[in-house]
């Protein structure tokens, strides 16, 4: 589509009602081009130097790819906005999950990472939740607990309502649960326009956004500094390539709306919930999201971490793993109440037929 675009551009520059404008067209279309190029190549150089590191699996024609270890109760990791299936390796959550005795899988989401995210369609968090609904199956991943961090919470969120016989339990990390004002969706969510989009993000989004990003991770991981090993082993090439901008774009852009949609449909939920967030988040407010998400979800648990933000899980990761490994033990506990027959005393108890 950027091609096609570029190529509009040219015709009018060489047009002979174009005159200077047209000269003018012309080599704005050259700078375009060669702008569209450079960041080809650094997108060509970006996945050279971090290749895939876990496995695909194929469903419709949409390759998904996915990190798995372990063996035990299942737990599935759905990452935020920016990073990919990964971040729950540099943060230590997945290893420790490991660790503990689960069976881990952390999938990048489409569009992120090594997954697809086929043009033709929003990928709202309900079109996501189904296609992961499909891998769980083909994976043989039987009710698992589904961990989500900020956008991601929003797709575990419907895979619990949607698919309810395919969860057994929640827990979300820095969640966006309402529709609250969010003055940085407009300027994001234009790489999402069409054709206007796909200029932007082969062309002037790359550079922006490699300006941008490491005050955006700042802004992410504050009040804490960026860990060492996430600035070492980030691949900060990928947040800037055209497919995942506009992976990233789309996201920001359909954010709002499906919190809206998510928050008449909460009362629904009839699973363990665990919800944590640090408590000095500059990207989601705590009390206006998880504190307010909590006190709507009766038997919910609520951890707010002090001194930590948006990224908490990499300050106290072992906190998230305890949170998890607990939310387990609720769901086995949950279900195997839910299949015991009833007690001597609660046939006593009830009303002769």
């Amino acid at each position: 589509m950027a091609k096609d675009a570029l190529s509009t551009v040219k015709k009018l520059a060489v047009s002979p009602q174009a005159g200077k404008t047209g000269t003018a067209l012309l080599a704005g279309a050259a700078v375009l081009a060669a702008t569209a190029l450079w960041n080809r190549a650094q997108t060509r150089r970006a996945e050279r130097d971090h290749p895939p590191t876990g496995r695909f699996l194929e469903i419709d024609g949409i390759r998904l790819h996915y990190l798995e270890q372990g063996s035990g109760p299942p737990v599935v990791l759905l990452h935020g906005n920016v990073v990919t299936a990964e971040d729950y390796l540099l943060s230590g959550v997945f290893d420790q999950l490991v660790e503990r005795g689960h069976r881990v899988v952390a999938i990048d989401r489409p569009g992120f990472g090594y997954s697809d995210r086929p043009q033709g369609m929003l990928w709202t968090p309900a079109v996501q939740a189904h296609l992961l609904r499909r891998a769980f199956a083909r994976l043989g991943l039987e009710r698992p607990v589904v961990v989500g961090h900020s956008w991601g919470t929003m797709v575990a969120l419907v895979m619990a309502l949607d698919h309810p016989d395919a969860v057994g339990g929640l827990v979300l990390l820095s969640g966006y649960y309402k529709p609250t004002a969010r003055l940085d969706v407009p300027a994001v969510a234009l790489a999402a326009v069409p054709v206007l989009g796909d200029v932007l993000r082969y062309t002037v989004s790359p550079l922006f956004g490699r300006v941008m990003l490491p005050l955006n991770l700042k802004i992410m991981f504050a009040p804490e500094p960026v860990p060492d090993h996430f600035r070492h082993g980030f691949p900060y090439g990928f947040p800037v390539r055209p497919g995942q901008i506009r992976a990233e774009a789309q996201d920001a852009a359909s954010m709002v709306p499906a919190a809206a949609a998510l928050r008449a449909r909460y009362s629904e939920l009839r699973l363990p919930v665990t919800i944590m967030a640090g408590i000095e988040d500059k990207i989601v407010d705590v009390d206006d999201h998880a504190v307010w998400f909590h006190d709507a979800i009766p038997g919910s648990e609520l951890h707010l971490v002090p001194d930590t933000g948006h990224m908490f899980h990499y300050a106290v990761p072992e906190r998230v793993v305890a949170a998890i490994t607990a939310t387990v033990k609720r769901r086995q506990t949950t279900e195997s109440d839910a299949t015991s027959p009833p007690s001597v005393a609660e046939l006593g108890s009830r009303p002769a037929a």
